[in-house]
C-alpha cells in the first residue's frame, strides 16, 4: 500500500505518536510565492490624536490656558447639506469621515512638541451620542501625557477644574519606580499623566 500511495504523489511518511506511518502529499498545484509586506509597508507616524468634543472652542481655549497648547487652525463649519453629493449619491460627510449629514468643526491644537490634537465639534446628525465611554468600553481611551513631577501636575489639573483619581504607584515590574495617574478633563475626557 505505501508503494501506491508513493506511486500517486505522496512523498514524505510521518510517523504518529502511537508508531503508526502517515502520508503527506505534495500539492501538484504551485502556490505563488507570498510578498514580503514590509517591502511594501509605507513608514507611519504619529501626526495627531482626534476628539470629538461637545464644545470645540471651550475645549481648544482649555487646553490652550491650562496645558499651554496653541492653535495651528480651525475649520468649519462644515455641513454635508451644503456640499455636493458625490456620483454614487452618497454626501461628502458619509464618503470621507463615515458619518452620513454630519456638520462639523475642527480646531487643531499643537499640544506638545510631538503631538498635534484635533478637536472635532459635530452639530449633525441628530442621533449622535453624547456619552463618553468608559476605559473598559469599545473605542474607550484615554490621552497619555508625560511629566517629571506626577503629584505636582495632579495638584496643578486639581486646581484647574479636572478630577484625578488615585495615584498608582508601581513597584515592581518593568516600570518599578514608575507614577501614574488617570485624570478626568472639565468635561470627564481620561487622561493618563506618568512621569
Amino acid at each position: 500500500m505505501l508503494r501506491q500511495l508513493q506511486r500517486s504523489g505522496a512523498k514524505h511518511a510521518i510517523a504518529e505518536p502511537d508508531g503508526r506511518r502517515r502520508l503527506r502529499r505534495e500539492s501538484s498545484t504551485k502556490e505563488p510565492p507570498m510578498s514580503d509586506p514590509a517591502a511594501d509597508r509605507p513608514v507611519f507616524e504619529a501626526d495627531h490624536v482626534s476628539w470629538t468634543v461637545n464644545d470645540a472652542n471651550a475645549v481648544a481655549q482649555f487646553y490652550i490656558d491650562v496645558f499651554g497648547a496653541t492653535e495651528l487652525f480651525r475649520m468649519g463649519p462644515l455641513d454635508a447639506a451644503d456640499i455636493p453629493v458625490g456620483a454614487d449619491g452618497r454626501d461628502w460627510m458619509d464618503t470621507h469621515v463615515n458619518v452620513p449629514g454630519a456638520c462639523l468643526t475642527l480646531i487643531m491644537l499643537k499640544l506638545t512638541s510631538t503631538l498635534n490634537f484635533q478637536l472635532v465639534q459635530y452639530d449633525k446628525p441628530a442621533d449622535r451620542t453624547a456619552t463618553l465611554p468608559r476605559n473598559c468600553d469599545l473605542g474607550g481611551h484615554h490621552l497619555g501625557l508625560r511629566v517629571a513631577d506626577v503629584d505636582q501636575a495632579s495638584a496643578y489639573l486639581a486646581a484647574h477644574g479636572c478630577t484625578p483619581l488615585e495615584v498608582i504607584e508601581i513597584t515592581e515590574g518593568p516600570l518599578a519606580g514608575k507614577k501614574n495617574l488617570y485624570i478626568l478633563d472639565p468635561w470627564g475626557h481620561q487622561l493618563e499623566i506618568v512621569d
